[in-house]
C-alpha cells in the first residue's frame, strides 16, 4: 500500500490507497489518481502535500503524460536524490482535477495557480522512521532533528527561535561565538535562548583564534575599506561560520541557521538546484551582507551544501514588527521602538547602526558609545604606549609580551579612555546601497598607526606602492565574504613575504582622541642618517643631481619640444 501524508488545516490525515495499481486520494472534495507504473515505485514511501516549499508541481491530466513517468524517476534515481519530485507536470486545467473552490483545497496545501490550482508532493524515500510533515499557515511541522542557530542573542536570532519551533517542529541549538564581545554581552544569553525555546546554548571561545588567524592578517596586509572602516565585522563573519558548520557536524542536524537563512548538511540530499535569490531579492539589503559573508565561508569550506531559506512565509517586515513578536513570544529583546540601534561587538570594534544615524545629518549621541570615552572629556594627560612589532605582526604593548587577544583587550582599554578610534563614515554596501556606520576601534586605530609608520622605515617606495594597491582589493575581498578565496590567500602570502624585515618598535601619544607617532625603531631600517642628513656625505654627491635630473625629466622635456615646435 502507499501511505501518503496529507495536511489539513489542523492536522494530518494518512491516507491509505486501496490498490497497488490504481492508487486513489481525496483531499478535501480534491481527487489525485496515480496510474501505474507510478503507483508502483511510490509504494511504501511517505508523502507530504505542502505548500510554498520548492520545487512547484503541478498536476495535469494524467492520461496525457503518463509515459513519462517512468524517465522521471529513473533520472532521479539515477542521481541518487534522496528527495525527489514525484510529479513534474505542466500546466493545469480545470476540467481535469480540482473543481472545488480555492478556499477549500488551500487549506489542504493546494494554491490556485490562476487556471486551476496544483499541489506540491514530495517523497521522503528515508531509512529512518521520521516523517517530515506538512506546510500549513503555521509553516512546516514535524521533526527535522536539530537545528544549530548562530545566535548573538539580539533580535533578529532571539525571535528566530520561536519561529523555527513554530514553523518546523524542531530543537533549536544555539550556537554563539565568543569574539570578544565582553562579559555583559554572554551574560545570561543561556538563559535568554532558553526563555527563547532553545534546547541548548554552545559557546566556543574563539578569542585567540580571532585576534591570530584573521584580524592580524589584515592588519598585517594594511586592508581598510573604503578609506576607513577597518573591517571588524567583516574578519569576525567567516571564523564564527567556520566553527559554526563544526558546530553542525558534531550534531549532524539538518540544518545550519544564520539568521535569515538555513544551511542544509549534505547527508539530507536535498535537490542541488535551490531557489535562493528570490528569497534574498525579499530581504533588506542591509541583511543580504550578512548573509552573503556566512554563505560563501560555508561555499569554499563544504561546496556539497545547499542552502534554503527557512523565512519564505516570514511576514515581519521590519525591526517593530520584530519587537511585537518578541513581545507576543515572551522574548526579551535588548530594543524598544523608540531606540532602536543595530550594534555588533567584538574584540576588535563596535559597529553601531539603525535609529537617528539612519540621517548622515544627525550627529550621534554621547551615551551611544560603549567602548570610547568622548574625546572632549578624556583625560588631559597625555599618555604613550609602545607597540612591539615582529615580521608585520604585534607582540608586545609597552615591553610585554602578550597572545593576540591579550594583547588586543589591553590597546582596547588604553585607547578607550583617550577616545581613540572613533570613525563616522557613510559606506558602500556589498549591493550598491550606501549606509552609515558609526565604529568604534581603539585598540585597532593603535595597532594600524604603529604597522603602517613601521613599515615606512623598512620597506622601499616601489613595495610600499604596491602593498598599498593590493590592501585596497584585500578589504574588498574580506568585505565581500570572501575570506577563502585563493586570491585572497595568494595575497596574504605575499604580504607575509613583503613583511618579514618589518620589525621593530613603534612609540605613539594618545592625547584626546589623537595618535601621534613619536618614535619608530628597527634593526632592519632602511633609513640611514649618514646619506639622509644634510651634511657632508661621501655616499651621497650633490653634483650627481646634474645628470639625473637631465635623465629623469627627458620625457616631459621632449613633450614640451613637440608642442612649441622644436
Amino acid at each position: 500500500m502507499a501511505q501518503l501524508k496529507a495536511c489539513s488545516p489542523s492536522s494530518s490525515i494518512p491516507v491509505t490507497a486501496p490498490s497497488l495499481h490504481t492508487t486513489a486520494i481525496t483531499l478535501h472534495s480534491f481527487s489525485l489518481t496515480l496510474e501505474p507504473p507510478v503507483s508502483s515505485a511510490l509504494e511504501g514511501k511517505d508523502f507530504v502535500i505542502q505548500r510554498g516549499v520548492s520545487l512547484k508541481l503541478k498536476l495535469q491530466c494524467l492520461r496525457t503524460y503518463a509515459f513519462a513517468f517512468p524517465f522521471i524517476f529513473v533520472f532521479f534515481w539515477v542521481l541518487k536524490v534522496s528527495w525527489v519530485s514525484v510529479l513534474h507536470l505542466v500546466g493545469v486545467k480545470n476540467k481535469c482535477w480540482c473543481q472545488e473552490t480555492s478556499r477549500a483545497v488551500t487549506g489542504a496545501g493546494i494554491r490556485d495557480c490562476g487556471v486551476g490550482h496544483f499541489v506540491f508532493i514530495k517523497a521522503a524515500a528515508r531509512s529512518d522512521t521520521e516523517v517530515v510533515s506538512e506546510t500549513v499557515k503555521g509553516g512546516l511541522r514535524g521533526k527535522l532533528n536539530k537545528v544549530v542557530l548562530a545566535y548573538s542573542g539580539g533580535l533578529d536570532t532571539s525571535v528566530i527561535v520561536p519561529w523555527l519551533r513554530e514553523n518546523y517542529g524542531c530543537e533549536v541549538v544555539c550556537f554563539t561565538a565568543d569574539v570578544g564581545q565582553g562579559i555583559k554581552e554572554l551574560d545570561g544569553l543561556e538563559q535568554k535562548a532558553k526563555a527563547s525555546g532553545a534546547c541548548q546554548l554552545v559557546v566556543k571561545d574563539l578569542k585567540e583564534e580571532f585576534v591570530k588567524d584573521y584580524i592580524f592578517p589584515c592588519l598585517r596586509a594594511g586592508a581598510v575599506y573604503e578609506r576607513k572602516y577597518l573591517l571588524g565585522t567583516s574578519m569576525a563573519r567567516p571564523v564564527i561560520a567556520k566553527v559554526l558548520l563544526l558546530e553542525s557536524l558534531a550534531y549532524r542536524s539538518f540544518l545550519v541557521v544564520i539568521s535569515l537563512l538555513a544551511l542544509v548538511q549534505p547527508w539530507l540530499m536535498l535537490p542541488k538546484k535551490l531557489e535562493l535569490m528570490p528569497f534574498l531579492m525579499g530581504v533588506q539589503e542591509k541583511e543580504m551582507i550578512r548573509q552573503v559573508r556566512f554563505e560563501l565561508t560555508f561555499f569554499a569550506l563544504n561546496p556539497k551544501l545547499n542552502v534554503v531559506a527557512p523565512w519564505r512565509e516570514w511576514d515581519i517586515t521590519g525591526r517593530e514588527d520584530a519587537i511585537e513578536y518578541a513581545k507576543k513570544h515572551n522574548i526579551p529583546v535588548p530594543v524598544t521602538k523608540k531606540s532602536i540601534y543595530s550594534r555588533d561587538r567584538n574584540l576588535w570594534h563596535l559597529s553601531h547602526e539603525g535609529d537617528i544615524l539612519e540621517d548622515p545629518a544627525n550627529e550621534p549621541k554621547k551615551d551611544m558609545y560603549m567602548m570610547s570615552v568622548d574625546p572632549e572629556d578624556a583625560p588631559d594627560q597625555a599618555e604613550y604606549v609602545e607597540i612591539g612589532i615582529e615580521a608585520g605582526l604585534p607582540i608586545s604593548v609597552n615591553g610585554k609580551r602578550l597572545s593576540p587577544a591579550s594583547l588586543l583587550a589591553e590597546l582596547n582599554e588604553i585607547g578607550g579612555r583617550h577616545g581613540i578610534g572613533r570613525i563616522d563614515m557613510v559606506e558602500n554596501r556589498l549591493v550598491g546601497m550606501k549606509s552609515r556606520g558609526v565604529y568604534e576601534t581603539p585598540g585597532g586605530t593603535i595597532l594600524f598607526a604603529a604597522a603602517r609608520e613601521l613599515e615606512f622605515l623598512t620597506l622601499d617606495r616601489e613595495t610600499i606602492q604596491v602593498k598599498d594597491s593590493l590592501a585596497l582589493k584585500y578589504a574588498e575581498l574580506v568585505y565581500a565574504g570572501r575570506w577563502f578565496d585563493p586570491l585572497r590567500e595568494s595575497m596574504d602570502a605575499f604580504m607575509q613575504k613583503i613583511t618579514e624585515t618589518t620589525t621593530g618598535s613603534v612609540t605613539l601619544k594618545l592625547y584626546k582622541g589623537s595618535v601621534t607617532v613619536t618614535s619608530r625603531t628597527s634593526p632592519f631600517s632602511l633609513y640611514r642618517q649618514d646619506i639622509s642628513s644634510f651634511e657632508s656625505s661621501q655616499i651621497y654627491d650633490q653634483a650627481d643631481a646634474a645628470g639625473f635630473i637631465r635623465l629623469y625629466g627627458l620625457p616631459m622635456r621632449v613633450r614640451a619640444m613637440l608642442e612649441q615646435g622644436i
